[in-house]
């Protein structure tokens, strides 16, 4: 009695040459819906950006997460396939984009933005750590449209099991809606109502590890129901590359809160 997967078409439309695909207009609404949001939270204390700035920074976050995402992918994911042919690198269009690359790409955006215009680092990775959760749960979403990373296979009672297509005809965890609901929805839920908290808000980088810690203990707990990459498998153990990945993650966002609390 397992679920069938809705077959969505990853393609949106077709204009000739020009091609518009779930994924494309999932990083889109990511953005999009962080500016707004960013707008909202920059306007209360401690204001650690103007709109305007806001507004520049849009353009340094998209080049951050699409060169880190897809650096992330070639290096953590397929070094040797890439090193043998590297124009392959630039083809984005052909999938594979890595969170934790793009995590690093945004590091770097708002280390050089705050230095650009003289901002202080710490209060605007905050904010963005409270818009981030927005972006995962888009990117989730598209992944589940796109049929792609799909979850282990599932206990033939469990009632939201799926077949996915070229997945086999074994039912599965729809690992994909884990995602988006943990790493996406509950984590952007739990990241506002700590930012409302103006005592976390005012002492700098709390925010920013309270999500660090957030999306890794998310992403270790979905990576259980989530089949490891055929071309990869487990990696440490039965540990999979992104549990493996995410655990430096977490540690640096204990420390980043354990330093933050004692700070004036």
């Amino acid at each position: 009695m397992a679920l069938v997967y809705p077959q969505i078409d990853p393609v949106i439309v077709r204009l000739g040459p020009l091609v518009l695909r779930w994924y494309a207009v999932a990083y889109m609404a990511g953005l999009l819906g962080g500016w707004r949001y960013l707008r909202f939270l920059a306007a209360q204390p401690p204001r650690p950006m103007t709109a305007v700035q806001i507004d520049d920074f849009l353009v340094w976050a998209t080049i951050g997460v699409v060169i880190g995402g897809r650096l992330g992918y070639v290096l953590f994911y397929k070094p040797l396939d890439y090193l043998s042919d590297p124009v392959e690198i630039v083809k984005v269009w052909h999938g594979g984009m890595s969170f934790h690359g793009g995590l690093l790409g945004v590091i770097a955006a708002i280390i050089a933005f705050a230095r650009r215009y003289r901002l202080n680092t710490l209060h605007v990775s905050d904010l963005i750590a409270v818009v981030a959760p927005l972006g995962l749960l888009f990117g989730r979403i598209a992944n589940f449209i796109n049929g792609e990373l799909v979850g282990r296979p599932a206990p033939a009672d469990l009632p939201w099991a799926m077949i996915f297509p070229g997945a086999g005809p074994a039912p599965r965890h729809p690992s994909q809606l884990y995602e988006a609901g943990l790493e996406g929805l509950v984590l952007l839920i739990a990241m506002h109502l700590l930012w409302r908290a103006e005592t976390l808000r005012v002492r700098a980088g709390t925010l920013t590890g309270c999500f660090l810690v957030g999306y890794a203990a998310a992403r270790i707990f979905c990576e259980f129901f989530r089949e490891p990459d055929a071309f990869l498998g487990p990696v440490i153990g039965q540990a999979t590359m992104g549990q493996v990945l995410s655990v430096p993650v977490g540690l640096l966002g204990l420390v980043l809160i354990a330093w933050r609390r004692q700070a004036k």
